[in-house]
């Protein structure tokens, strides 16, 4: 499912209607090139699931991993600098090995929502059945706006992808709402 994200609002607007579908123990995996707004939808999705304005949301890109207490407990990770994994070559390796010391699996196991920037090839080392979300930004960059290209790797992640493209069709009334093109992947 691709999902124009013509502003930050409708970017949070999307955050919000995924975080309602979320359960502990679902996997979010972000991905897009640097400045692509993974940390922007992070931030966005954590606020949905409760956790307060008060409390800052940054990126862990150096402490690995931040865990937020929400309407369920997250786990918010950064795999890019694990043992070379911006590459993604080295995925299977010392990165797989680093990222397996974070516990961030476990955390599934114990009921945590794991969203992790950066973690696309280390789906399987968390436990696979992630939601992915590529974002997106215009070739410009005085362009606005995102997209992201949202797929689901098992049966519990196409559940959500399903019902989140039907909460968006339903919203089709609101105003501004999110373009949606593309089925369930």
């Amino acid at each position: 499912m691709r999902i124009e994200l013509p502003s930050r609002r409708s970017t949070i607007r999307l955050a919000r209607a995924l975080a309602g579908l979320l359960a502990g123990g679902d996997l979010v995996v972000l991905a897009g090139d640097l400045g692509a707004g993974k940390t922007f939808f992070a931030r966005a999705l954590c606020r949905a699931l409760g956790v307060p304005p008060a409390l800052p949301i940054t990126s862990p890109t150096f402490t690995l991993v931040h865990e937020h207490e929400g309407r369920v407990p997250i786990a918010h990770a950064d795999a890019y600098r694990l043992g070379g994994a911006s590459s993604a070559d080295d995925a299977g390796g010392a990165a797989t090995a680093e990222l397996a010391q974070l516990g961030l699996r476990e955390r599934r196991g114990e009921g945590a929502l794991v969203v992790v920037e950066w973690g696309e090839p280390f789906v399987e080392a968390l436990g696979g059945d992630a939601l992915l979300i590529h974002l997106a930004a215009p070739e410009d960059p005085a362009a606005p706006g995102r997209a992201a290209e949202i797929r689901a790797t098992g049966e519990r992640s196409r559940t959500v992808l399903a019902a989140l493209e039907g909460d968006l069709a339903g919203r089709a009334g609101l105003r501004a709402p999110l373009p949606v093109r593309g089925g369930v992947a």
